[in-house]
């Protein structure tokens, strides 16, 4: 069993209905009167009729390992992760995916699992070894985000980077040193962004994988973004292009007119 802790994860755990949740627990009021958000979680968890147990406040902290649950938490079954091959069998035109080379930072981790949702990205590639775990942490960083993205744990990054070209997916690294411009890429192909480690950027292995080297140009002083930064910065500009694509197929679409069809005689 797993512990989600905080107002937004639990409230998406609830409404996801991805992992079957045993129990939600609330802290006991003093004063019998409730945050608002927090009795809109106990609204919906009722109406999915999960369990409820008030507890007090500290049993909460003791549970969650931090007092920052905000009332409430919830006892999850642990996460089941997909497999490449259930990216790959995903609808969609084009796809769009995120693979973390080495993301360690729990909040970076939650902070691009929410980005990526708010994105669009079809599903994230991580790897089992030299990356954070999904934990409360990563959840609560996320809000809630981490119950709705699809996620593949893989063994090996580069092979599972190599499954997807064979797939026909282009791979794209983020790295200081690209030598083109993230702007310049066309994110209308299908597409895995691949971001690396904090301060060390891609393993020399997985930058050698990919098929182009993109970099953000930096004004300032500063070489680089932080890893979750940069991340939302192409995921945003990829999001972008797509919706630009897909408005210009839609006008292309409805401009076409049916050649005129003449009768006999005519």
């Amino acid at each position: 069993m797993e512990v989600l802790y905080g107002i937004h994860p639990v409230e998406e755990a609830i409404r996801s209905a991805s992992r079957q949740l045993d129990h939600i627990s609330v802290a006991q009021q003093r004063d019998a009167r409730r945050d608002a958000r927090l009795e809109a979680v106990i609204t919906l968890a009722r109406a999915a009729k999960i369990r409820i147990s008030i507890e007090p406040r500290d049993q909460l902290t003791r549970l969650a390992r931090t007092d920052a649950h905000q009332g409430v938490l919830a006892i999850i079954r642990e996460r089941q992760f997909l497999a490449v091959e259930d990216l790959l069998a995903l609808p969609g035109n084009p796809r769009f995916f995120l693979a973390l080379d080495g993301v360690e930072d729990p909040h970076n981790l939650g902070a691009l699992i929410r980005t990526a949702d708010g994105a669009g990205v079809d599903g994230i590639l991580l790897p089992e070894r030299r990356s954070a775990p999904i934990t409360a942490t990563v959840a609560k960083t996320s809000a809630g985000a981490s119950e709705h993205v699809r996620i593949a744990r893989v063994t090996n990054l580069v092979r599972a980077l190599e499954q997807m070209k064979k797939a026909n997916i282009w791979i794209v690294g983020l790295d200081e040193r690209g030598s083109h411009d993230y702007t310049d890429y066309d994110f209308s192909t299908d597409t895995v962004l691949v971001l690396g480690r904090e301060g060390a950027g891609l393993h020399d292995l997985v930058k050698k994988t990919c098929d182009h080297l993109l970099c953000i140009p930096m004004a300032g002083q500063v070489s680089s973004l932080n890893v979750s930064v940069a991340g939302a910065v192409v995921m945003y500009e990829a999001l972008r292009q797509r919706r630009v694509r897909s408005v210009q197929q839609k006008h292309e679409a409805t401009t076409k007119r049916p050649k005129e069809r003449r009768g006999l005689g005519s």
